[in-house]
């Protein structure tokens, strides 16, 4: 695909994709939402492991209203199962690792782009704001999903019906991101991130992700049941064999991803 709305690169096995409408704080258009997707599949089998960020001073501002149309015919339920729906399944069912690296304002469906990601950063000057009651609506692009199960209940529903701008730290301190970082270390932090899991052990990833998100149906011993069968694929991995001749050398393990 020719990426007009975004740019995206592979370079030691980091993907990046760059949120990059810049002139409108990132504004996600119809044309950006199939760029993402693309990328993201394209990603799964080009990388192992995909960081997602925004150009300029904003990570994204939200759904593009002037993309919108007539407001009169415009069909809100289409353009969320048609469009974001596939976008923000595939960030979530990629196979690798996913970072979302926030440089600056997340809002509306900007905000929950990046809260699709496996692992949020951000830079300590970021904001998230679910915007959404500003204008009539009720937070989407995944935003009742993520918020209960990142931040929980209370603050989840504080976030959708006031709409006021969470802070990184803030978010950083109630479990909605992984991390919020100095604005001056925050590139080489999300990069030192990314390089840890694009050389470590894939495969170990890529169950960690599909344990830990089917734990919600599970109870004790069905998931004691799962980590079995996974922990049975892991242990025939030629990377946990390197893990543990590494560990037995004191030395730094050098893994393949398979």
């Amino acid at each position: 695909m020719d990426y007009q709305a975004i740019t995206y690169e592979v370079r030691d096995d980091i993907a990046v994709l760059t949120l990059n409408r810049p002139d409108v704080m990132n504004a996600l258009s119809s044309q950006m939402r199939a760029e993402i997707l693309h990328a993201v599949k394209a990603a799964a089998s080009e990388a192992r492991v995909l960081v997602m960020t925004g150009a300029g001073k904003c990570f994204c501002s939200g759904q593009d209203l002037s993309d919108a149309g007539n407001l009169n015919t415009l069909d809100l339920e289409r353009t969320l199962r048609d469009e974001y729906v596939p976008m923000l399944q595939a960030i979530y069912d990629s196979p690798i690792p996913t970072i979302s690296a926030v440089n600056g304002t997340a809002a509306g469906a900007g905000a929950n782009l990046a809260l699709a990601a496996d692992v949020v950063i951000a830079t300590e000057s970021a904001v998230f704001l679910q915007a959404f009651t500003r204008i009539g609506l009720i937070p989407d692009a995944g935003g009742t999903y993520w918020l209960p199960r990142q931040m929980g209940a209370a603050k989840a529903m504080g976030a959708a019906l006031f709409a006021e701008p969470i802070t990184a730290r803030q978010a950083d301190d109630w479990g909605m991101i992984w991390e919020a970082v100095s604005d001056d270390a925050f590139a080489d932090h999300w990069r030192a991130r990314a390089l840890k899991l694009a050389t470590g052990p894939s495969v170990a990833y890529a169950k960690v992700k599909e344990a830990l998100r089917g734990s919600y149906d599970n109870n004790l011993e069905q998931q004691l049941l799962v980590e079995a069968k996974l922990q049975g694929v892991c242990g025939k991995t030629r990377d946990f064999k390197e893990g543990v001749v590494a560990f037995l050398e004191k030395r730094p393990a050098k893994y393949e991803g398979r």
